[in-house]
Order: C-alpha cells, then sequence, then structure tokens
C-alpha cells in the first residue's frame, strides 16, 4: 500500500481517481489548491503526488518545482485538461515521471503511478545502500590487488565510463560496482540491478527494455523496463555473458546511441544511464564461441576491473575473518569469540574455492555451531567442505588416505593442464589416460581447464 495525493480542483476527477486507486489498496487523499496540498505534503509524505496543471491559486508546474527541491523522493504524475507538448516536455525535464490527458485513461493512470512506486522503491533502496555501513558495501582488505582495485574505483566512479567487472564466483564483483556507483555523481540517482543469468532468454528483452501491453502472451499492461527505471542512474549488468545474443543487440544500440523502444512499442525512448556489467565466465572465449559480441564488448570494456581470488590475496584472509567474526558475533549476539593460531593457519592454508563468498559463510557458520569462545582448528575442519575432493590437504592435518590421493591427483592433472595450455587431448596423452577419463576427473575435481 502506498500513500497517494491527488491536487485538482476538480471533484469529479478527484473521486473517479480516488475509488480507482483505493480499489488498487492504496490510501488516497486530496487537495483543491496548491496550499491545501503543500501542507498535506508536509504532513503525509506521499509516495505519489497526481498534480494537475492549473491549480486555483498557483501554477502546477512551480508546485512541482517546489516539490522537486523540497520532496525529491516523492514522484510527481502530471494531468491536465489543456495539455499542449511543450508543458508535457517542460514538466518531465522539471523531474515529473509522467504526463496524462484529463480525463485519464484509468487503465493508463494505474500502470503509471504502478511504474512511478517500483521507482520510488528502487530511489529509497538506493539511499538505505548509501547511508547504511554493511560489510557487503566494504571494500574489505589491505593486499596490493585491492589496494589497486580501489585506485581504480576512484578514478572510475569521478567519471560516467562504462566498467566491465572480472572474476570467479563469490570474489565480490557486486561489491566493486555498488561502490563505483556511490561514490559517483549518479549516488542519489536509481541503482538497478539485473541478473541476467536469471532472466530466460524470452523474456530478458521485455526485462530490460520494457514492453507494452498487448505486445506478447502475458503482456496485460505496460511494463517500464529496467534501462528506463534506471534513467539518470546506473544500471549492473551482472552475469552479462549469459544475455541473449538478440538481447545484447540492443543493449548495445543503447550504449551507441541512449536509445530503444519497447517490445511491441514503437516510440524511442531516450535515457542517460551509466552500465556497469561484470561476468565470472572468460569473455573473450564466449566471443571466440559466437555466445558474446565482440563490439558489445569492447563497448563495455571502457574500464576493466579484475577481482582476483581470495586464495590470490592470502594477506586479507585474517582481516577478512576478524571482521566477518566480530559482525556475526554481533548480529547473532553469540558473545566474543576468538579462533586460535592453529585456527587461523588452517583458514590461511585452505584454498577457498568459493572465496570471500564461502569464507563468509564458513565464519557465520562457526559463530552460530561452535557454543565455546575459543574456535580450534577441530572445529573449523568440520566445515571447510569435508566431503569435497576440491578441499585442499593440509599438511599437519587429519585426513584420510582417499583425501591424500584424491587431492595430489587434482593438483597433478592442474599441473599438467597449465603446461599444456589447457589442451586435453595433449594432456590426456602426457598423463597416457583416455581422454574422456580425464574429463571425468576434470569434472569430478571441478577443474577449470582454461
Amino acid at each position: 500500500m502506498a500513500e497517494i495525493l491527488i491536487v485538482d480542483d476538480e471533484p469529479n476527477i478527484i473521486n473517479s481517481i480516488t475509488h480507482i486507486l483505493q480499489d488498487e489498496g492504496h490510501d488516497v487523499f486530496s487537495a483543491e489548491n496548491g496550499e491545501e496540498a503543500v501542507a498535506l505534503i508536509k504532513k503525509h509524505n506521499p509516495d505519489v503526488v497526481i498534480l494537475d496543471v492549473w491549480l486555483p491559486d498557483m501554477d502546477g508546474i512551480d508546485l512541482l518545482g517546489r516539490m522537486k527541491k523540497t520532496w525529491p523522493d516523492t514522484a510527481a504524475i502530471m494531468i491536465s485538461g489543456h495539455g499542449s507538448i511543450d508543458i508535457a516536455v517542460r514538466s518531465t525535464r522539471m523531474g515529473a515521471f509522467d504526463f496524462l490527458e484529463k480525463p485519464p485513461s484509468l487503465d493508463r493512470l494505474v500502470t503509471s503511478v504502478n511504474n512511478a512506486l517500483e521507482q520510488v522503491r528502487l530511489r529509497r533502496e538506493n539511499q538505505q545502500l548509501k547511508k547504511k555501513a554493511f560489510i557487503d558495501d566494504d571494500m574489505i582488505g589491505e593486499s596490493d590487488q585491492i589496494s589497486e582495485i580501489k585506485g581504480i574505483i576512484k578514478k572510475a566512479a569521478k567519471t560516467s565510463a562504462r566498467v566491465l567487472i572480472t572474476g570467479e564466483s563469490g570474489t565480490g564483483k557486486e561489491l566493486v560496482a555498488k561502490a563505483i556507483f556511490q561514490l559517483s555523481n549518479r549516488a542519489d540517482k536509481p541503482f538497478v540491478k539485473v541478473n541476467c543469468a536469471a532472466i530466460p532468454d524470452e523474456l530478458i528483452e521485455s526485462e530490460l527494455f520494457g514492453h507494452e501491453k498487448g505486445s506478447f502472451t502475458g503482456a496485460i499492461n505496460r511494463r517500464i523496463g529496467k534501462f528506463e527505471l534506471a534513467n539518470g542512474g546506473t544500471i549492473f549488468l551482472d552475469e552479462v555473458c549469459d544475455m541473449s545474443l538478440s538481447a545484447q543487440a540492443k543493449v548495445l544500440r543503447v550504449l551507441q546511441e541512449q536509445q530503444f523502444e519497447r517490445v511491441g512499442g514503437n516510440d524511442t525512448i531516450t535515457v542517460d544511464v551509466r552500465v556497469i556489467a561484470a561476468t565470472n565466465i572468460d569473455i573473450c572465449k564466449a566471443i571466440e564461441e559466437g555466445r558474446f559480441r565482440e563490439d558489445l564488448y569492447y563497448r563495455l570494456n571502457v574500464v576493466p576491473v579484475h577481482v582476483p581470488r581470495l586464495s590470490e590475496r592470502g594477506d586479507d584472509i585474517v582481516i577478512l575473518v576478524n571482521y566477518f567474526l566480530d559482525m556475526f558475533t554481533r548480529e547473532h549476539g553469540t558473545g566474543a569469540k576468538v579462533i586460535t593460531d592453529s585456527g587461523m593457519d588452517l583458514l590461511m592454508r585452505y584454498k577457498w574455492p568459493g572465496n570471500v563468498r564461502e569464507l563468509r559463510n564458513i565464519i557465520e557458520r562457526i559463530t552460530i555451531m561452535v557454543p565455546e569462545d575459543e574456535i580450534t582448528d577441530d572445529d573449523l575442519q568440520r566445515y571447510l567442505r569435508p566431503d569435497d575432493p576440491m578441499r585442499q590437504y593440509v599438511p599437519g592435518r587429519q585426513a584420510t588416505l582417499r583425501d591424500a590421493r584424491d587431492n595430489f591427483e587434482r593438483d597433478y592433472i592442474i599441473s599438467a593442464l597449465k603446461k599444456n595450455n589447457g589442451n586435453v587431448s595433449l594432456t590426456a596423452r602426457e598423463l597416457d589416460i583416455e581422454r574422456t577419463n580425464l574429463h571425468r576427473k576434470i569434472r569430478q575435481y571441478g577443474i577449470d581447464a582454461d
């Protein structure tokens, strides 16, 4: 439910709009002039104001300007029975979300209000994101790699240049994107995240660019896409290599011209959006295989940022462990806990295939599951992927003979693959095993042959 203010001097208009929005579950109140509207906005701080251009005591456009300065988070939908293109353009430039002619189509009004509320929600989430000092929004670490990334973030954030973030899953690519956004001059505008891997191919274009009513089965209303919602702000295309080639072509056009059409629509929409993209796969290989457009890659890769594996920034492990341990003991109210020297040594030696995300999960788990104030290496061994052959053998730690054999075999295969530049056939020949057998072991041990 949202709070919506209607400002109009025609009782019939107020009544019809009030009834339809109340049917949608919203809390609706009204004013018949500008002064009364200002008093109600101060009192209720509504989510959306539906504002007539012509009011008895003041110009609705002037009231819009005052709203945008004093209550910038409130969305304004302008309505007018004497509308013109000039008035519509002027109100839109001043920050109005939409412009409707009186009497407004009720379906169009409901769609406009719903889209405005979505924009309000995103803006408020972004403000909370900026204000709250969560660990998730900080680049924790003092290693050379993290220091270099922080330097790139500071330089890139001051511009509107597109950024391509690469790195394995769990390394913190989204944190880099959020840090760039928070330090940019667009920090007070929307930050819209799109997980391209989670959206079916047949829906990705509608998700990104929106659609018109009736454009396909199930399109019962017009939908505003993510690019339009991010107008003036930043869009984060996570797992961008999983986007369909058709959607890639449209994204390329947006990057080149800042324009697109909704699915099933003819109107050209112009936006000002900064694009940050991320992927955890080898994007050059995806280009070679025809899964990703080379021209789009060069458009996105203006400022490249590579986030290293946690095992490559060992100096940060102790810092991260202590940070997460402090955070989770406070969050779960377990009281202060410490990890013994042997336990910390075990964490330092572990290879962390799941990167920072795995480390965070492990620390939260032991914070909850280990009742003692002191966490030992024996406690940790129970949770460091005990049944996973990707777990690395640590000298001095109790392990079965099979553990040791599997880890030796995995390391030996990795060494041979590196020697042969990832060529499985050459590696199989050198190891004197069948290529199919080698493929099976690569899958078994979770090895990235690249």
